[in-house]
């Protein structure tokens, strides 16, 4: 791949036709970081996470008031207006990716949303999962990791995926009452929710095999108590999207990898997520990460040790580590193409059609379809980022099916033509030669969808 395809299609989201093909690659990519805007046009429409929170607060509070009877109704009825706010949700994201002038920091918030994985299989979540995006994520792709951290653990979303809006100590107050009830054979009791804590150490910051232990996770999962929504008590008095009940908070002091944090309250938790973010497995963690998906899947040691490094130097400032990426020699080093998750098929493929937006079922869909819906991975641990995780011959028929059925209602696409300026110095000779010979402008641009340079980015 040359430079400019690397820029346009591994950095970038795809290229469109009209794109132009930027003189200077890296500067292209670095002006991107001053030129992006949390939350653009598409968004903008849709409810943000103070009113969805108070949405909730207000199910709960009814579910709790209603007789036994129609309980079930008024959950039914939440869910079903989450349904709802996740379709307009996820055509906001697609039409985000299809119209930006920004898609390196576009897909900057993909890779971070996909780190900080929530799924609405839970469907308690279904109607977050939009402003998790929105409102924990976009705003702090640029800023610095702990923030970006703690604005994703705070979320409504993943309070309510992780279940760790239902955690209680067992010493507090209200697990104290709880397990009196419990011995007079009144309720099972509340109890300790490991969850969240295990997610953060495994997945969000130090990383599997880093050193951490069991008592670790138990540790930080105490610390984490009292951490849940607003307004699951009593109405609260302004808007929010979290809040720290000390009456569920586990009392005394945690040691957490060896550190001592004094019983604090809601503080006792973010001292413990600071010195987390700020951990040297947690720079490497995030290094690898990034390298895995800009670079190569098996990232080169040497470029992960330069981003974990500006990772630490700079207190964890994202900026200065993408800075350190995009300049990064082994960026542009010839031969390392990734293989695109159907997420990123699909939206280089609207990009190189012309389309500035979807109807957010069919993007739904579609996703659907290739295996990737939106905001629903199998696993906190998101999707698969390496060629095996997609690469499978059944995910590459459902593409070819589905690339002829595009092609087939964009027939007047002269594909001929489209390959050079989407493929820019990367379209080889067979696939050149297979789009001339083809027997229909419709075939010709299914080849192109279909082909490995553009199954690659």
């Amino acid at each position: 791949m040359t430079p400019e395809s690397i820029a346009l299609n591994r950095f970038g989201l795809g290229v469109r036709a009209d794109d132009p093909v930027p003189a200077d690659p890296r500067r292209w990519l670095l002006a991107q970081l001053d030129a992006y805007e949390a939350l653009p046009a598409p968004w903008k429409p849709l409810p943000r996470t103070t009113v969805l929170a108070q949405q909730w607060a207000q199910q709960q509070r009814a579910v709790r008031a209603a007789p036994e009877g129609q309980k079930s109704a008024i959950r039914e009825a939440y869910l079903r207006d989450g349904r709802e706010t996740y379709q307009a949700a996820v055509g906001a994201r697609a039409a985000s990716a299809l119209q930006t002038e920004t898609p390196f920091v576009e897909r900057l918030v993909h890779f971070w949303a996909n780190h900080f994985a929530i799924s609405v299989d839970k469907l308690l979540v279904i109607g977050l999962a939009g402003s998790f995006e929105a409102d924990a994520i976009r705003p702090h792709v640029l800023g610095r990791f702990e923030d970006l951290l703690l604005g994703a653990v705070r979320h409504p979303a993943m309070l309510l995926y992780l279940d760790q809006a239902r955690s209680t100590g067992p010493n507090s107050p209200a697990g104290q009452r709880a397990n009196r009830r419990r011995a007079r054979g009144q309720g099972n009791g509340q109890g300790l929710n490991e969850n969240l804590a295990r997610e953060i150490l495994e997945l969000h910051t130090l990383g599997v095999r880093s050193g951490y232990t069991q008592d670790d996770v138990t540790e930080l999962a105490r610390a984490l108590t009292g951490w849940t929504l607003p307004g699951d008590g009593e109405e609260d008095e302004a808007p929010a999207t979290f809040r720290f009940v000390a009456g569920l908070h586990e009392p005394g002091v945690r040691t957490v990898l060896g550190r001592s944090y004094a019983d604090g309250g809601e503080e006792q938790a973010r001292a413990i997520l600071r010195d987390l973010a700020a951990a040297p497995a947690t720079a490497t963690h995030i290094a690898t990460k990034l390298a895995r998906h800009f670079v190569a899947d098996e990232p080169p040691p040497a470029l992960v040790r330069r981003l974990a490094d500006s990772y630490l130097a700079s207190g964890g400032k994202l900026s200065v580590v993408y800075q350190v990426l995009v300049t990064a020699p082994e960026t542009w080093a010839a031969g390392g193409a990734k293989f695109k998750s159907p997420w990123e098929w699909t939206v280089s493929g609207m990009r190189a059609l012309g389309r500035r937006e979807l109807p957010p079922n069919r993007v739904a869909n579609l996703l659907n379809q290739l295996g990737q819906p939106v905001w629903r991975p199998g696993s906190p641990a998101g999707w698969g980022d390496t060629a095996a995780a997609w690469a499978a011959p059944d995910a590459l028929l459902r593409r070819v099916e589905l690339a002829q059925r595009l092609a087939s209602q964009a027939a007047a696409v002269d594909a001929r033509a489209l390959a050079p300026r989407i493929l820019p110095g990367s379209l080889g000779d067979k696939t050149r030669t297979a789009i001339a010979r083809a027997e229909s402008p419709a075939t010709a641009l299914a080849l192109l969808l279909a082909s490995p340079e553009f199954l690659r980015r």
